[in-house]
């Protein structure tokens, strides 16, 4: 489906931001192997978080869906039933790298598949670790899906973690709760820790200290309601949004401001923009209302320790940079190639069909800001995140935009253009 936008003479109003993503994923997951019965409210409805979602009652969980409200009854870290036939994890890296922390210490065999751009993400990253840990997982070509994961007894691992990814770590995280002796994981940089704050809120024995995570076996895990705050990640594009609109205020409200994920606030305050926040707790997670106003941008660097904080923010930023003063460089960042699709190629391709200034490198990109975008015929990718970026950048872009396979946004926000759309004046 093409989508056709238009640029806006100013946007105003306040957004109810979509569920988070990750937390929404873990709570069904953590949820599923606790004992009890937890309600889920503000859950995620996107394709990803319902690809969860099904897996979790194909493994005979008793899931109820109720709009926005979830209702799990745990089946208790051991009572997960065998499926007879292929989980279908659809687009979702994050369901798949979690679910085989899981399924690795399981009784029985599994099988994991997904779609055509599934296929072509790295597994390899996730089952080297669980592998050390005792794990039998087949891949094809030994690091793409489909996988078979072959349920067995665990060993404690000591892992240094060679990339900055919340998802492998998780992993590692879930197969050590069932291990036979404590797990040590140490990173580089600390990735998102919504896995860790869950589990320690349901019973996990988890010590953290500085970038070193200490888990130890656990018979059991308690079921607990979980509040999902809003995804920073969707929130993002509103925020850039009000801040290159001319003559724009948004408030955000209720998103998630877990300092894992929240870069994207301090690189938009270091370019300028004017954004104020009013913080509050939300069920073991920070979380707050953000206000932004039209503002005088200026180019960055955004490199080291800030790029796990930010990476799903990029795409969004590339656009910020485009209407910022100056040059902007993004570095560190390989790990976007990775993603549902190369996102280094992928931003490049978008921004210079729109006209800016983008040069790309091995870790990033560089762009000179110019101020000015012309209106064009995108390509998405299929990529949500490139879609979604080039929505709003065809809010300040001249004439007419065209987004090719729009509908991609459905796999993280269904709401997207809508709420956009009510934004306008």
């Amino acid at each position: 489906m093409e989508r056709v936008m238009k640029g806006v003479k100013r946007l105003l109003g306040e957004v109810d931001i979509a569920g988070d993503k990750s937390v929404s994923h873990r709570a069904i997951m953590t949820n599923a192997i606790a004992d009890g019965d937890a309600k889920i409210t503000n859950f995620l409805s996107g394709e990803d978080c319902i690809s969860t979602l099904n897996i979790f009652r194909s493994l005979g969980v008793d899931i109820s869906v109720f709009g926005k409200e979830v209702i799990v009854r745990g089946r208790g870290m051991r009572g997960l039933r065998a499926f007879n036939g292929v989980l279908n994890a659809g687009n979702s890296g994050t369901t798949t790298r979690l679910l085989s922390g899981i399924l690795a210490p399981q009784s029985f065999e599994s099988a994991i598949d997904g779609d055509d751009s599934l296929r072509l993400r790295p597994m390899k990253r996730v089952i080297e670790p669980l592998s050390l840990m005792g794990a039998r997982i087949e891949a094809s070509g030994g690091n793409f899906l489909p996988l078979k994961i072959y349920g067995r007894r665990l060993h404690g691992i000591e892992y240094d973690m060679p990339m900055a990814s919340a998802q492998v770590k998780s992993a590692i995280i879930y197969a050590s709760l069932y291990a036979d002796s404590e797990s040590v994981i140490t990173e580089k940089v600390k990735s998102r820790d919504h896995t860790e704050i869950m589990l320690k809120s349901m019973g996990a024995d988890i010590e953290e200290k500085d970038n070193v995570i200490t888990v130890r076996p656990i018979e059991k895990l308690v079921a607990r309601d979980v509040r999902v705050p809003g995804d920073i990640s969707s929130a993002a594009y509103f925020l850039v949004a009000g801040a290159i609109a001319p003559n724009s205020e948004i408030t955000v409200k209720n998103v998630g401001l877990n300092p894992t994920r929240a870069g994207i606030i301090s690189v938009m305050r270091r370019m300028g923009a004017d954004i104020s926040v009013e913080e509050y707790a939300s069920g073991g997670e920070r979380a707050g209302d953000i206000t932004v106003r039209s503002s005088e941008l200026s180019g960055t660097v955004i490199c080291g320790d800030e790029i796990p904080t930010l990476i799903d923010e990029l795409p969004i930023i590339a656009v910020l940079a485009c209407m910022a003063k100056g040059v902007t460089v993004v570095k560190d960042a390989a790990e976007l190639k990775v993603k549902e699709t190369d996102r280094i190629d992928t931003v490049y391709r978008m921004i210079t069909a729109l006209g800016g200034k983008i040069e790309k490198t091995d870790d990033g990109f560089i762009i000179e800001g110019t101020g000015e975008l012309s209106g064009a015929r995108v390509e998405s990718f299929k990529d949500h995140r490139i879609a979604m970026s080039a929505a709003v950048a065809s809010l300040v872009a001249s004439g007419e935009t065209v987004i090719a396979d729009a509908e991609c946004v459905d796999i993280s926000f269904p709401e997207f253009y809508n709420i956009l759309g009510g934004l306008h004046e």
